[in-house]
């Protein structure tokens, strides 16, 4: 298994996983909304690659959360033929010790809180994705001490450069 970032050769191939392993409609969630006309933070998308093709990808986008610049995990997707080898917490790991080592401050996700919690998300019940997302999956992780204080509010798309 290689790990590497994701160019622009690998997109349509990262989208065809995400679709096989995604329901159809995926597209249509508010967190896509959010990604549109956005690009992504480019050295935190990974992919894992082995010689059958791409066996599991990670993205992150900027997105604001009142006037604070966070990180928009997702979507992550292990191929089906490789699920349960740990691929997915090897991306997350990696990706989430990148983002750090960049300056990023605090990342975001819409998901299942049982899962995720084991890397260190809560639920973050004082910030407001746009609807109709529900809000108990709305997590939050501090990539330094104290990231999300103060932090609060709707999560809205990026547009230009702010504090991290």
């Amino acid at each position: 298994m290689q790990l590497m970032e994701e160019t622009a050769a690998d997109w349509w191939e990262v989208e065809a996983l995400y679709d096989l392993c995604f329901a159809p409609g995926r597209e249509a969630l508010s967190s896509y909304r959010l990604r549109d006309d956005v690009a992504p933070v480019a050295p935190l998308c990974l992919l894992l690659r082995d010689r059958d093709g791409v066996a599991a990808a990670i993205r992150f986008w900027p997105v604001r959360v009142g006037s604070a610049e966070t990180l928009l995990l997702g979507p992550i997707a292990v191929h089906p033929t490789h699920q349960g080898e740990g691929l997915g917490g090897w991306l997350m790991r990696e990706s989430l010790n990148r983002a750090a080592g960049l300056g990023w401050s605090r990342v975001l996700l819409v998901g299942d809180a049982p899962y995720y919690s084991r890397f260190g998300f809560e639920q973050r019940g004082d910030i407001h994705m746009p609807p109709p997302t529900n809000p108990a999956r709305v997590l939050g992780l501090a990539l330094v001490p104290g990231a999300w204080d103060g932090i609060a509010g709707e999560v809205t798309k990026f547009s230009e450069k702010s504090e991290k």
